[in-house]
């Protein structure tokens, strides 16, 4: 689990997350800093490192910006729930947030469905013109792009739905999805922050999480209801790595609505950070 200490005074998050692969013989640390009101002064909202050490002899080997490397990973496993979890005919995509979280999102979803129309939804209209730019200039996608002024206009018309804010009420209402829908929920990442309402997992059919430990401890699109009352642990199907490796069952039907929720995990970090460094040094 990660260690997350909330800088109050300038309404910001640190986090701290270690890791360590006996099998691939390195450990590490990754610090991630959050400041959402950087965007009010035009920096970056998230700002992250990763120390990567030599498990062996314990030099630290690399000193690695990790915002990129995050946004991989966390996109990448996205990218692989929907495989999994999405009909394979999916065309339409939802998106809510346009930050940099949402790039490795769309690009990794790219990867493995064939999308024809995306929809975008951000609270600020330049968010949404830079996302623009980066569909059409860094991935190269040629779809038709809506922009919309409020989520629920998308949400019925969506095979696929991305939410991707540090929200601490959701940002659709759950009650709108139709059959078929699979929803990535990967932004809120602390116990009071929540994307998805209790609308949207009483509909769904199969709810899949990264790791249960860490969701239970952080995601308070489960907790906020959990308290209420109002959702169990018992309702979520298992682990994503559960499904990988075939013990239990992805998508079975296309009228199914699934959500696969992610708070980030360090072994992720770790694998994509030593995947680099021995890239470079060799």
């Amino acid at each position: 689990l990660r260690t997350a200490i909330e800088l109050k005074k300038f309404n910001g998050t640190m986090l701290y997350m270690p890791s360590y692969s006996e099998e691939i013989g390195y450990s590490g640390v990754k610090i991630v800093s959050i400041h959402p009101d950087n965007k009010l002064e035009n920096r970056k909202t998230l700002q992250s490192v990763m120390v990567l050490t030599d498990a062996k002899t314990g030099e630290h080997v690399a000193l690695l910006d990790a915002s990129l490397l995050t946004v991989m990973r966390t996109g990448a496993l996205s990218g692989v729930a929907t495989k999994y979890l999405a009909k394979e005919d999916a065309k339409s995509c939802l998106i809510i947030g346009c930050g940099e979280q949402a790039r490795g999102q769309i690009r990794a979803l790219l990867e493995v469905r064939e999308l024809s129309h995306i929809m975008l939804y951000n609270r600020t209209a330049e968010k949404v013109k830079q996302f623009v730019e980066y569909l059409r200039n860094d991935a190269g996608w040629k779809g038709e792009i809506q922009v919309l002024e409020h989520p629920d206009e998308g949400v019925p018309h969506a095979d696929i739905i991305i939410c991707a804010t540090n929200s601490t009420t959701p940002v659709f209402d759950g009650n709108l999805l139709t059959s078929g829908t699979h929803i990535n929920g990967i932004g809120s990442y602390l116990h009071y922050m929540q994307e998805v309402d209790v609308n949207a997992l009483k509909k769904c059919d199969r709810i899949v999480v990264d790791t249960m430990e860490g969701i239970l401890e952080e995601a308070g699109d489960f907790l906020i209801p959990m308290a209420a009352n109002d959702f169990s642990v018992e309702e979520i199907f298992g682990e994503l790595g559960e499904i990988v490796v075939g013990k239990k069952k992805g998508r079975e039907t296309k009228d199914e609505i699934s959500f696969f929720k992610s708070v980030g995990f360090s072994i992720l970090d770790l694998v994509v950070a030593v995947s680099i460094y021995e890239t470079i040094a060799n």
